[in-house]
């Protein structure tokens, strides 16, 4: 995987193939709109994409909550490039933009069946997540950085 780049979606083309990846993979399985993706925080977020020779495999976002903390969400990868580092090198990237933007704590809310990855990556769990909108057991977790 040579030719993997991870970007900042580069245009409004590129934001809409994002968009629809991050509702195809995370949203449509569930039966929630694209327009569910979309949040008080999506303006000015920070959104990644992960790309294999022009198309996007894998995604993710990272919001700012306050000076020092920070939240990940929509982290996704194509199943097809999965358990390929792809989303340890997503993660690690989003962290080195909080990083460089003065934050010391990432909190996420993980799919219960991400745990793992998110433990792997030194992530602790705080807590169950209730607040979720998609039916799917989510637990809080959290990480200094």
């Amino acid at each position: 995987m040579n030719n993997l780049e991870f970007r900042v979606p580069k245009d409004e083309k590129e934001f809409n193939e994002y968009d629809l990846f991050r509702w195809r993979l995370l949203r449509k399985p569930i039966g929630k709109t694209i327009e569910s993706l979309k949040d008080e925080y999506e303006d000015n977020s920070f959104h990644l994409v992960g790309v294999i020779d022009n198309q996007i495999v894998a995604c993710g976002r990272l919001h700012f909550i306050d000076d020092s903390k920070a939240q990940i969400r929509y982290m996704a990868v194509d199943k097809e490039y999965q358990r390929r580092g792809l989303g340890t090198s997503m993660l690690a990237v989003l962290e080195s933009h909080a990083k460089d933007n003065n934050v010391d704590k990432i909190i996420l809310n993980a799919r219960d069946h991400a745990i793992k990855f998110y433990t792997a990556a030194k992530y602790k769990i705080l807590e169950k997540y209730h607040g979720s909108d998609t039916g799917i057991p989510h637990t809080t977790m959290t990480k200094d950085i």
